[in-house]
């Protein structure tokens, strides 16, 4: 039977006591712990063991943080390299811990690693730490001040920084950014027992509301098919009924072509002609696909590249950018009347839409590219048109 996987994270061997009593309330809460000191995750014989851990928090549900006195190892620079810091440093308003020359212990590189992988953390931090924290965020815009405080709570005091601008990077997130303090582990369990069972219950009233909202669209869409199908009947002449058909399934592509820069969108709408062509019109020479980002942060952009290297951004997923070219071929198939009849009811209400799907940059693409955050990889997925 599947269990959900819960990820214990946390130094051993200050709070190696603590993650034994916690085990055992896990387990009877009838969830899988997932503990380094218990040899419950795969230390992979390719990898260093650091690599293991982070790795292994992709594969769990939840995660537990139990933050104490100790900063614990560092993090091996193998093990850096698995998780996005650019990307994570946007996920909470105070971002110190990225910054100048930040150090990470393994602990919180899984932390990290959870974060990063959207998976909820339930974080716990020892009261005496909590009280500390708040003694560092008084004075902390006096470096030597800072420096010169001995914080009690503190295994040794030249970790302090990096454990409590840890405490504030979790506690600035837009979201899941509660840390809740303890002296025992009764409000370790209590808390949890707590949480999990009103997560529960708000994922059940959501499941119901669910449920509702999907019957409501099913009926709407019901009527609107009844509706459609109604309109449909009550046309006698064949060819108003393809034509109004032929609004319906062409409708977004000839938004797409009205978005291009043409002398006349009627004519070319008019004309059967490849797709090809179709662009040649609106001066496109090269269709190209960029991608950005790693993993769940990956991103693909769609560019129409001009004669004069200028070009149009598109709204559309690459998928469905394909479909409007195929989508072409079967408008181009229909009876002249027909499409001619299609392009004269949409071509006016195209023009009245204020959504454009196309974006007109009148720069290089290389510039504007090169101007991006992110690097890019460009993929030219069409050849370039000749022009005499």
């Amino acid at each position: 039977m599947a269990k959900p996987r819960i990820f214990v994270s946390s130094t051993c061997y200050d709070l190696g006591l603590l993650r034994s009593e916690l085990r055992p309330f896990i387990t009877n809460m009838g969830y899988e712990p997932i503990m380094s000191d218990y040899s419950d995750i795969l230390y992979d014989p390719r990898s260093h063991t650091h690599v293991s851990c982070i790795n292994e928090v992709g594969n769990c549900d939840l995660l537990v943080l139990i933050l104490g006195q100790r900063f614990g190892g560092a993090a091996i620079d193998s093990a850096l390299e698995c998780v996005n810091f650019e990307e994570l440093s946007k996920r909470s308003s105070s971002a110190a811990v990225f910054e100048g020359s930040p150090k990470f212990s393994i602990t919180q590189l899984e932390v990290l690693k959870a974060i990063e992988n959207s998976i909820p953390i339930y974080a716990f931090v020892d009261d005496k730490v909590y009280h500390d924290h708040l003694v560092y965020e008084k004075n902390k815009h006096d470096v030597d001040l800072v420096q010169r405080i001995k914080f009690p709570s503190m295994q040794k005091n030249e970790t302090a920084k990096y454990i409590f601008e840890f405490i504030n990077y979790l506690t600035h997130r837009v979201h899941n950014n509660s840390i809740v303090p303890f002296s025992r582990l009764e409000d370790i369990r209590s808390n949890l027992v707590s949480q999990w069972s009103q997560l529960y219950q708000r994922l059940l009233l959501e499941d119901r509301t669910r449920s509702s909202e999907v019957k409501r669209y099913q009926d709407f869409s019901e009527r609107l098919e009844d509706l459609k199908a109604v309109v449909l009947a009550s046309i006698s002449t064949p060819d108003l009924r393809d034509i109004a058909k032929g609004a319906v399934q062409f409708r977004h592509l000839i938004t797409f072509i009205c978005a291009l820069q043409m002398k006349d969108h009627l004519k070319v709408l008019k004309k059967s002609a490849t797709w090809e062509e179709m662009l040649k019109n609106a001066r496109v020479v090269s269709e190209k696909i960029t991608e950005s980002g790693t993993g769940l942060f990956k991103r693909s952009g769609i560019y129409l590249v001009l004669d004069d290297g200028t070009f149009y951004q598109c709204q559309y997923a690459i998928n469905y950018f394909e479909s409007l070219k195929e989508q072409w071929r079967e408008f181009c198939k229909l009876q002249a009347k027909i499409r001619d009849a299609i392009s004269e009811a949409l071509i006016d209400e195209v023009e009245e839409t204020r959504f454009s799907p196309v974006i007109y940059r009148g720069i290089q693409l290389d510039e504007y590219l090169s101007e991006e955050s992110e690097p890019k990889i460009v993929v030219d997925v069409a050849p370039g048109i000749k022009w005499n």
